[in-house]
């Protein structure tokens, strides 16, 4: 996987939407146990991507791309709950919905697309 990927460059700018709702929610709603679950999730979705990219074998490739697959997971959990608990409004939180679904949409397709590549 090249270094300037799209599922790299979009968990990237996810984790800078997860970082400002962090923000938000800790400093105007002043809830810090939910939005510090969806901090910690939401980062490791693309830090695991960056260890994946820097993997030192396919093995380890495939380790890292899964636990960014159960982190983007766990992030998709977070969000309904603060959306379902008014801290995040339906807006909100059907944006942030949208890109994680999108995020987990391509890092489920790489195994798949690496397969193909790999027959």
């Amino acid at each position: 996987m090249k270094s300037d990927n799209i599922v790299q460059a979009k968990s990237f700018d996810f984790a800078i939407k997860i970082v400002r709702v962090y923000q938000f929610l800790s400093e105007e709603k002043k809830e810090f146990v939910l939005s510090k679950q969806l901090l910690r999730c939401g980062m490791s979705i693309g830090s695991n991507i960056a260890d994946a990219i820097g993997g030192q074998s396919p093995k380890n490739f495939y380790a890292k791309l899964t636990i960014s697959y159960k982190e983007a997971r766990e992030t998709h959990y977070w969000i309904r709950l603060l959306t379902a608990t008014d801290y995040l409004t339906q807006e909100k939180g059907d944006n942030l919905l949208k890109d994680v679904e999108e995020i987990l949409k391509l890092i489920g397709s790489i195994p798949k697309t690496l397969r193909l590549k790999n027959s």
